[in-house]
């Protein structure tokens, strides 16, 4: 068995045991790692279609909103279990990105703008829409997670067992793709998509396919967020920073490997509420740029190449 493989079971250990038993009943660091673990399943979502999409997207935050909305109306109006409506929520985001598909004739930074446009228009239909979705004022009393085999999912350790459970989830649902034919596919259409249509590959059905996965994940992230929350409104539900956080968190964990996106998210953001926000109170995300900046210059494959770092060469006589 190789080393990676030996390193999974002691990191579940670690995660599953070891983190709740630190935390105790600490809320404040609780809450602080559930939004880090949502930035990541969002980040995940992200890199899933950035990486094996090649579709580079500003815009996940229209996924987020919808698959959060669409879950809080199902269990209040409709009340289906919270669970059920959280994977309802998700399939329906999946389709309304159907809505996008115009915007795969583009790429490159004319695909990221048109799908940035798409975040504005759910979110001025969320404040508009008076009658459905409360408008500028939202949602409150959004059910709780459920009570699932004596664990209270509402619970500090419940959310994060769950959250964390979901982000997990989509790190193997993005492993499995890239090492599928799909993904194969799709690398090889990055070198040269003209190349790949003569030899019969559909590059707009892959395209098409990461798209609904990767606003499936987001979708379910956003749906859980609700739950966990009990409230919304559109400007939070459909604020940029969904999108911007995650790409600064994928970029600057290594958004081409698989659990890059991972702990870019819970690092970057840590770092950001318990050191940079103590820093600069207003405006604390400045120093998230720098970071960034400095990331893509001097070590743009992520931080998760740094475990790798002190491995050298051996010098030749």
């Amino acid at each position: 068995m190789s080393p990676k493989r030996m390193a999974i079971p002691a990191v579940l250990i670690v995660l599953y045991g070891l983190v709740p038993l630190a935390l105790g009943d600490n809320f404040y660091l609780y809450s602080l790692l559930i939004a880090a673990l949502v930035i990541a399943a969002v980040a995940t979502a992200w890199s899933l279609l950035s990486n094996l999409g090649g579709m580079m997207s500003f815009g996940h935050a229209a996924f987020f909103g919808v698959g959060a909305y669409t879950s809080a109306l199902l269990s209040m109006q409709w009340h289906l279990p919270v669970l059920l409506s959280m994977v309802i929520a998700a399939a329906c985001t999946a389709l309304i990105s159907l809505a996008m598909l115009p915007a795969l004739r583009l790429s490159g930074a004319h695909f990221a703008l048109a799908i940035l446009a798409y975040a504005h228009i759910f979110r001025i239909i969320a404040t508009e829409w008076r009658s459905l979705t409360g408008g500028a004022g939202g949602l409150t009393a959004i059910p709780d997670l459920p009570v699932i085999l004596g664990v209270d999912l509402s619970s500090n350790t419940g959310s994060y067992l769950f959250i964390l459970t979901l982000v997990l989830l989509f790190v193997i649902a993005y492993h499995l793709i890239s090492k599928s034919h799909y993904g194969m596919a799709l690398k090889a259409m990055h070198e040269s998509e003209a190349a790949t249509r003569v030899v019969g590959v559909n590059s707009n059905w892959l395209k098409t396919l990461m798209l609904l996965v990767s606003a499936f994940m987001t979708g379910l992230a956003g749906a859980f967020n609700a739950h966990h929350i009990n409230f919304l409104e559109p400007s939070y539900a459909f604020d940029s920073s969904w999108t911007l956080i995650p790409i600064i968190a994928a970029i600057c964990g290594g958004y081409r490997s698989i659990t890059g996106p991972l702990v870019g998210a819970v690092v970057i953001y840590l770092l950001d509420q318990l050191i940079f926000k103590n820093l600069i109170p207003t405006g604390h995300q400045i120093i998230l740029g720098a970071v960034l900046v400095i990331m893509i210059i001097y070590r743009p494959a992520g931080l998760v190449s740094l475990a790798t770092f002190w491995k050298r060469e051996p010098r030749h006589a």
